[in-house]
């Protein structure tokens, strides 16, 4: 059965089960880094995992998106909680934050997520390729001062993406380097074709080998000085001492700060940046999804807004669709949402019985299956094909790579985007009419065909090019296949026209068939409706 049939999830859970534990092992320490960076409790960052794999995943229609906290707004919830003065008052923005956007869902504002070029998107993924594989680094090697997750080129340790590299330098782990070595060449010698064949290495996935690996060297390193990892180069999730001590983690917003502005202004910031990097990780992960199944963004929003009201009414961090989960996800075989959905009851169970077991697992071991994923986002390949593409994708592309990379997540794509539009503008600047000498220059006429869409951009070149004619000439403005014309560029026609009379120039202007058209969406959504009316009464459709 086809895995984008509805009733595919529970038929394709030999494919999510074991990608949703790939996606837990790495979803923990990134949940635990982004509390820590937030300022928040670290089990926050955990509620937010939970809350995204399990309600966010079911109630999405995105089939191997995974949500949980972003690193994209440590920063914001840092600030926030410092200055509203307390978490619980926090969580008051959080749950307005998800109200906000639930009605953004519901006024279809999910639109806004196609209007990034396809180019930003791509240089998005090979960006945060890019990015993950240098935050990497310093945990391979033992040095682990900045928290999982980062992807900001500023840290908060002082230090930026590639200082941390030489400061590492200080602090190197022999044992972190030999669990990373390890790890990194089991992983590589599970992607070969002659492992995959073998049916065993189909079911156990590479990184479940790396990580098991990683608890049993970490447990052999622990007896011998020279390797023995310390308690920052391991997952570090609290422990409880008990049930009821697992529940106490648990936190609730303070429900008489609602009338506090400040609680509103940050409800309403953590619902744009949060809607905002869900709707560019929600293309992004379509883009990567081997069916190329197309995900409603606005049930994504609503699905985030639920999830994020959920999240802040019992102590979690703001939510959003994240690209590093969602692309472990893919890389690791997953089909459905069934698979996020595992991962955030997974996350749930390991969280109340087994965090010392967790709490074994290496940083290192984890950096190496990071590094797979960071290289599969930005493979050369995907460099040489932008650039056979053209200037136009490839400038914007690079651009928003290097924006991530030396900026953070939200920075990268505007450039990106600004890049984009900068070059849409400019081919639209060139093109304001068709002129062709061996079609449009006969018997002594130069005849202009005017774009279907002329705009106050093409006013200059239009101006110009109807000031070079020479006197006497015939010139024919054929606008009729034009649907929409600036008054910029009428008012331009009209003036040359004043002029022609004194310049002995023969004029000829063919109008528009069409002065404006209506919605071509709706009509395409009104003429799909009805379509569907009539052959539901059996009536017979005819061309």
């Amino acid at each position: 059965m086809s895995p984008m049939q509805n009733d595919g999830m529970f038929q394709n859970l030999k494919y999510d089960l074991p990608a949703s534990l790939i996606v837990f092992l790495v979803a923990v320490p990134l949940c635990l880094g982004i509390a820590l960076a937030s300022g928040a409790p670290l089990f926050s960052g955990i509620i937010a995992g939970i809350v995204g794999g399990i309600v966010v995943g079911a109630l999405s229609g995105s089939q191997l998106g995974v949500s949980g906290p972003a690193a994209g707004l440590a920063v914001i919830v840092l600030t926030a909680i410092q200055e509203l003065g307390a978490f619980e008052i926090f969580l008051m923005a959080v749950v307005l934050g998800g109200v906000f956007q639930l009605l953004l869902g519901i006024a279809k504002a999910g639109i806004i997520g196609y209007y990034f070029p396809s180019s930003v998107i791509k240089g998005m993924l090979a960006g945060i390729g890019v990015i993950i594989f240098l935050k990497q680094i310093p945990h391979a090697f033992g040095y682990d001062k900045d928290y999982e997750g980062s992807l900001s080129f500023n840290q908060p340790d002082g230090h930026n993406t590639f200082s941390e590299l030489y400061y590492m330098l200080e602090a190197v782990s022999p044992g972190a380097i030999a669990i990373t070595s390890i790890s990194l060449l089991i992983l590589i010698l599970w992607e070969q074709p002659f492992m995959k064949k073998i049916r065993l290495f189909q079911l156990v996935q590479g990184p479940l080998v790396v990580v098991s690996l990683g608890i049993i060297l970490n447990l052999i390193f622990q007896n011998i000085p020279n390797l023995a990892l310390n308690t920052e180069q391991v997952v570090a999730i609290p422990v409880p001492e008990s049930i009821s001590g697992f529940f106490g983690q648990f936190s609730f917003p303070d429900f008489s700060s609602i009338t506090n502005p400040a609680v509103w202004i940050t409800g309403m910031t953590i619902a744009v940046v949060a809607s905002l990097e869900t709707l560019l990780c929600l293309d992004a992960t379509d883009k990567l999804d081997p069916f190329k199944r197309v995900t409603p963004a606005n049930q994504e929003l609503k699905a985030q807004g639920i999830g994020n009201i959920l999240s802040g009414l019992i102590g979690g961090l703001p939510i959003t669709q994240v690209i590093v989960r969602s692309s472990t996800n893919i890389q690791s075989g997953g089909r459905t949402k069934m698979s996020a959905i595992a991962h955030g009851v997974i996350l749930l169970l390991s969280a109340m019985a087994i965090p010392f077991i967790l709490n074994l697992i290496p940083l290192a071991s984890l950096a190496a299956i990071l590094f797979l994923v960071g290289y599969k986002l930005a493979k050369p390949s995907l460099f040489k094909e932008m650039y056979a593409v053209g200037q136009s994708h490839f400038v914007p592309f690079m651009v928003t790579i290097l924006g991530i990379v030396f900026t953070d997540l939200l920075s990268g794509i505007a450039l990106g985007l600004v890049v984009a539009i900068f070059y849409i503008l400019y081919n639209n600047y060139k093109k304001p009419f068709l002129f062709e000498s061996g079609k449009h220059l006969q018997n002594g006429a130069i005849r202009l065909e005017l774009a279907e869409d002329v705009t106050f951009i093409n006013k200059a070149n239009i101006q110009r090019a109807l000031t070079q004619i020479p006197d006497g000439s015939k010139v024919i403005i054929d606008a009729s296949k034009s649907i929409n014309i600036d008054y910029d560029v009428i008012e331009i026609i009209e003036e040359f026209k004043t002029n022609a009379a004194f310049r002995d120039i023969e004029l000829e202007i063919i109008d528009r068939k069409l002065k404006g058209v209506p919605n071509q969406m709706k009509e395409v959504e009104h003429a799909i409706v009805n379509n569907l009316v009539d052959m539901q009464n059996g009536k017979v459709i005819t061309s």
